[in-house]
């Protein structure tokens, strides 16, 4: 059991346009429950905007089967830029998001007959669970893997985030570095390619029960000349970083420091976005991958009847009730929202 780690929270994933792909996401992983929808300035991220202040809007998704869930990032006076070429497992960053699914045949026959994303055929992958890969229409990868760790049952065929694929310039290195900030991490797979970490599902921390188990898939670069994320800012287009839901920040922030790994952003008191808030940290792999790190202190239930979980000065670590979790679940994304 992790002490600080509660799950996976959510994918930072950059986007042209945050309500766009908002809906499209709705429709094609069934992230339908809307978390935050924020507008405002990154005046703490300007490490990795060029050392210039721009704004941003951020809308946080989930699926309420369980899971992350997908925090899409708009610049609002800065045209995103693309990679320089096509994202593969091959580069340094992170390249696939795990998305999971309890029936794979199924999840493959809802997507083929969409007809408008690119799939791969059903395969096992090295941890022996079946699984294909799908490009979505903004070229993102994302892997739909069989797994049996679900929080709910809705009618879409897939849950929220499972997991992440990084690829990493040194595998030994990196695996040290990952089982490090994820404290429980239990390796699954170990060869000369791949490291996968799993975490199991937390019996700690409010949202564990949503959030469920999770892995990291580390995997050796072949291609140890491109960084997905060279020479283009953080909310550019593609995949920008894993957030983990932490328990107790500042003890975490001790343990890390004491592992020698440091903090290059750290929020430190209460930061808000729309009605959500809480303090968030950064940190970065060896080679600059993004890991963001949030403590949670407010979720918005219910924002027009001022309904709030707050958290700030909840002192225990058992996971919310499975119906106060399910609250968040009613706000929706919207068929129609403002771009």
């Amino acid at each position: 059991m992790s002490l600080y780690i509660s799950g996976i929270q959510q994918c930072g994933e950059g986007v042209v346009n945050a309500a766009e792909a908002a809906l499209y996401y709705k429709e094609l992983l069934g992230f339908d429950c809307l978390v935050f929808d924020d507008i405002a300035e990154a005046s703490l991220m300007t490490n990795y905007t060029g050392n210039k202040i721009y704004s941003r809007r951020a809308l946080l998704t989930m699926n309420m089967q369980g899971g992350g869930g997908l925090e899409l990032w708009q610049f609002m006076n800065r045209t995103p830029l693309a990679p320089k070429q096509k994202v593969t497992r091959a580069d340094i960053g992170i390249s696939v998001i795990k998305i999971k699914t309890r029936n794979i045949e199924k999840a493959f026959a809802f997507f083929k007959n969409r007809q408008q994303e690119k799939l791969t055929t059903i395969e096992l992958d090295v941890a022996s669970r079946k699984r294909f890969f799908l490009e979505d229409k903004f070229q993102n990868t994302f892997e739909i893997v069989e797994v049996d760790n679900f929080f709910a049952d809705t009618s879409h065929v897939c849950g929220g985030v499972y997991g992440a694929v990084i690829g990493v310039s040194n595998l030994a290195d990196a695996t040290i570095f990952y089982q490090n900030i994820l404290h429980s991490a239990k390796i699954i797979v170990e060869d000369e390619h791949h490291f996968i970490l799993k975490n199991e599902k937390s019996s700690t921390g409010a949202f564990s029960n949503l959030l469920g188990a999770f892995e990291v898939e580390l995997v050796q670069a072949t291609n140890l000349n491109t960084k997905i994320y060279e020479d283009r800012y953080w909310g550019d287009l593609g995949f920008i970083h894993l957030c983990l839901d932490v328990l107790d920040m500042s003890a975490y922030k001790r343990a890390q420091l004491e592992q020698g790994n440091s903090f290059t952003v750290d929020s430190e008191g209460f930061f808000e976005m729309d009605k959500a808030g809480g303090r968030f940290c950064y940190m970065e792999d060896d080679d600059g991958t993004l890991i963001e790190l949030v403590e949670t202190y407010k979720v918005p239930i219910m924002k027009k009847l001022g309904w709030y979980l707050n958290l700030k000065n909840r002192k225990s670590r058992r996971p919310l009730s499975s119906w106060m979790l399910k609250l968040l679940g009613l706000s929706k994304v919207k068929q129609v929202m403002d771009s």
